[in-house]
């Protein structure tokens, strides 16, 4: 097994998206990447997330900071210098998310920290969370990515991340800054240097093996500019802002979702589908398949149910976007 680890000079985070997707396509089979990067002042959302619910994108870009969407599900995120990003890149066949977190277990076990996993994607200590994880998988290329507070400047959590009411009580806390914590909190010694010096120890440990720093001459930098303009592109950040004439919303224990219809002499001329959950193809498609579907909640789902055929969905979400429908009887 090869074991492969890469820091990002840079804190731009198009520029590191977009080698997260460069090594993703060129992880090599029985090998392992650890990618370690920063991001500064910048607000991450999920692949299928709408930017202007999830953030305050003005005040955001007003003060400097960025607006970037990823490639996994999820939901969004703040990120500054305060904060590490880590990310797994494996083949499928070696994709294993136990051991990943293992790995984000023992290096902060050498601050003198405890965590544990929580739920589909925390890792808290002291009940607290400081890691949110989310998962990509397509044609056999997997990556596993998510944050480390380290430092974190937690008034800037509040200040441009929108979270919704029904979130924050699923989760049974009163804000967003009360159900996180900063690891320098519980370990007030630890650094960005240190914690990514552990990461790479931890990695080699869980592994068996010696991490590599990935050779540079691997990369090729014109792939990774086309993948950086995407990221940057505001086709890609923004999404399209749809006219609707109808939503629909709920919170689910699989994650939220909002329902939006353009609909002219009943036929849906356009449809768009908003999630924070983590089975992304799905909810992905839903906007295109219900385009031309007459608006009632009869031929939604019958188009829902024919959706599943090609772009399989989890039996629990599917019933609760059919539910959904059937319950706003339109």
């Amino acid at each position: 097994m090869k074991l492969s680890f890469i820091l990002s000079g840079q804190t731009g985070p198009y520029a590191n998206l977009a080698l997260e997707e460069y090594l993703l396509w060129n992880v090599e089979k029985d090998e392992r990447i650890l990618y370690l990067w920063q991001n500064r002042h910048t607000v991450v959302i999920g692949i299928n997330q709408n930017p202007w619910k999830e953030a305050r994108v003005k005040e955001l870009e007003q003060d400097g900071g960025f607006l970037a969407r990823r490639m996994s599900g999820g939901g969004a995120v703040f990120h500054d210098l305060g904060n590490l990003n880590f990310t797994f890149l494996v083949r499928e066949e070696g994709y294993d998310v136990g051991r990943q977190l293992e790995v984000i277990i023992r290096a902060v076990a050498k601050f003198g920290i405890h965590a544990e996993r929580s739920g589909r994607n925390d890792i808290l200590a002291d009940g607290k969370k400081f890691s949110g994880n989310a998962f990509f998988n397509s044609r056999g290329y997997c990556y596993h990515h998510g944050t480390l507070l380290l430092d974190t400047d937690m008034s800037n959590l509040s200040r441009y991340l929108n979270v919704s009411p029904a979130k924050l009580q699923s989760k049974g806390v009163a804000s967003v800054r009360s159900r996180v914590v900063n690891l320098t909190e519980l370990a007030p010694g630890m650094c960005i240097e240190s914690l990514q010096h552990a990461l790479i120890e931890a990695f080699g440990e869980v592994y068996g093996g010696l991490p590599a720093p990935f050779p540079d001459d691997r990369l090729n930098r014109e792939e990774i500019e086309t993948y950086e303009k995407k990221y940057a592109s505001r086709e890609w950040r923004m999404g399209r802002k749809l006219p609707f004439t109808a939503t629909y919303g709920d919170r689910f224990a699989w994650g939220d979702l909002t329902l939006q219809f353009c609909v002219e002499g009943g036929i849906i001329q356009d449809a768009a589908a908003w999630s924070d959950g983590m089975e992304t193809n799905f909810i992905r498609a839903i906007g295109q398949a219900l385009k031309g579907v007459p608006f009632s909640s009869s031929a939604v789902k019958s188009k829902l149910l024919e959706l599943a055929q090609s772009e399989p969905a989890g039996e629990a979400m599917l019933a609760d976007i059919i539910h959904l429908t059937e319950e706003n009887n339109f």
